[in-house]
Formats: structure tokens, C-alpha cells, sequence
């Protein structure tokens, strides 16, 4: 006698919860596939026609419609596998960490994976780096920072951030930098020929050097926009010429100028 294939009805929070399965892109494939099967089998299609469209065996859908019938959502899991006992603990990853409070070993400037592995003895390198990814430390990176010696820093950027996070009324407010010596060099162009008698223009590692210039920019911090130029020289004179464009083209769009 042949077995009766069993019946599936699922409720709505059973629904919901195998199609957000299907939807997401981050469910693993196989939980997909078995929850294809049972809203399938829920929307009363056959063994056979669900393994017809899910392109599959008709004893694998048969498989976990009947076990979705007894177990329901517990039953689409894998049951938990013994595989090989762990050989690193928290402990480890303890012992890791407090070694790169400890100095390098003489000749080092820094620790790495292969000298922490070393100097732990059971670890290896692998691991002490999926524990440094895990926690996000980089080992090769650098950090650095400064601290001012004026006693008046603090009320002076107090002013600086209040007028870029309130400026006056009508007013347009501008970070402005520089950047001087920048070498103005003059790549000479060529071309490299092709065997197949194509040629390819490029620029060649040759260059002229033409002095250096320096660079003015303004920053509006209202609409992030920048406003460059170049000089050929690094005065009060230059700096003026470039502030003075700068309040020009303020001045055609109707504004006044604030300088911060």
C-alpha cells in the first residue's frame, strides 16, 4: 500500500517566516531550498511537480515535507554535528591579546601574526590572525596626532566651529588652505608601438621641470563647493589676487562675503 503523502498547512507566522527566508539574500541556499518545498507543498502542489520546478529529486522533497510534518520550522535545521573538538578557546584568544601588550622581541619595532604564534608557543598563525580580524586590529597601522601647546586653542576653535555652524545672515563663510611647492612638471607624450603595428599614445617616464607653483583654495561651508587657483609665486600679494576672485565671484551671486 502506498503511503499517503503528508499534508502541509502552515500558519501565518510560519508563512511569513519561510518566505522573509526565500527573500533575503544572506539564508543560507539550503534553507531556501526546504522552504520552497514546504510553501509549495503548502500552496497543494504534488511531490512530483514541486521537485519538477525546483529541479530536484521527488525523494528529497518527500523527505522534508515529511519531516516539516512532524517537527515543523525545528525540523528544516541540520541537527548539530560533533566534527572535531575546537583546539583554541576564549582563553586563547586572551592569551593573544595580552601578548601585544608586551614589547616585540629585540630586533622588532612591532609584533606580527608569525611573531605572536612564536612567542605563544600553540597558536598558530592562522588563528592569530582571524583573531586580529575578528577584532579589527591592524598591526601595520599607524596613528598619529597633535597636541597644541596654546593655551587660548579652545575659545579660538569655539569661534571657528560657531561661525561655520551659525554664520551671519546673507554672509557666505570659507575655509581657505594652501599648498606651496608643488613641483609643475611637463610629462613629455609618446607612444609605444605594437606588434600588430597598432601604437598606443601615452606619456613616458621623461618630464621637464617648469618651477614650482602653489595652490589657494577656499572651502564654502554651506554648499561644499571649492574654489582653486594658482600662482607662481607665495605672497600677500598672490593671496590677495585670489581672495579678491573669490569675493567676485560671491559678489555676482548676489552675496557678501565672510571669510572663516
Amino acid at each position: 500500500m502506498s503511503r499517503v503523502p503528508a499534508r502541509i498547512v502552515l500558519t501565518a507566522e510560519e508563512e511569513n517566516t519561510l518566505r522573509e527566508w526565500t527573500r533575503k539574500g544572506t539564508t543560507e541556499q539550503r534553507l531556501v531550498d526546504r522552504a520552497r518545498i514546504v510553501l509549495l507543498s503548502h500552496d497543494g502542489l504534488t511531490v512530483e511537480k514541486i521537485a519538477e520546478r525546483l529541479e530536484t529529486r521527488p525523494a528529497r522533497v518527500s523527505k522534508w515535507r515529511q519531516r516539516f510534518a512532524e517537527l515543523r520550522m525545528a525540523a528544516l535545521s541540520d541537527a548539530p554535528r560533533s566534527g572535531k573538538p575546537s583546539v583554541y578557546d576564549e582563553e586563547t584568544e586572551k592569551r593573544v591579546l595580552r601578548q601585544l601588550d608586551e614589547p616585540p622581541p629585540d630586533g622588532y619595532a612591532q609584533w606580527n601574526g608569525p611573531l605572536l604564534a612564536k612567542a605563544l608557543g600553540d597558536v598558530s598563525d592562522d588563528y592569530v590572525w582571524r583573531i586580529l580580524r575578528r577584532r579589527g586590529i591592524q598591526l601595520q597601522r599607524r596613528r598619529s596626532w597633535c597636541i597644541t601647546t596654546d593655551p587660548e586653542f579652545g575659545p579660538k576653535a569655539a569661534d571657528v566651529v560657531g561661525l561655520y555652524l551659525n554664520p551671519p545672515e546673507k554672509a557666505v563663510v570659507l575655509c581657505v588652505d594652501e599648498k606651496p611647492h608643488i613641483q609643475a612638471l611637463q610629462r613629455a607624450q609618446g607612444y609605444l608601438k605594437l606588434p600588430d603595428g597598432r601604437a598606443i599614445n601615452g606619456f613616458s617616464h621623461c618630464y621637464k621641470r617648469n618651477g614650482t607653483t602653489t595652490l589657494f583654495a577656499a572651502l564654502d561651508v554651506l554648499t561644499g563647493e571649492v574654489k582653486a587657483g594658482h600662482y607662481a609665486r607665495r605672497r600677500r600679494r598672490e593671496f590677495l589676487d585670489f581672495m579678491n576672485d573669490v569675493i567676485a565671484d560671491s559678489s555676482r551671486a548676489g552675496d557678501s562675503c565672510h571669510s572663516g
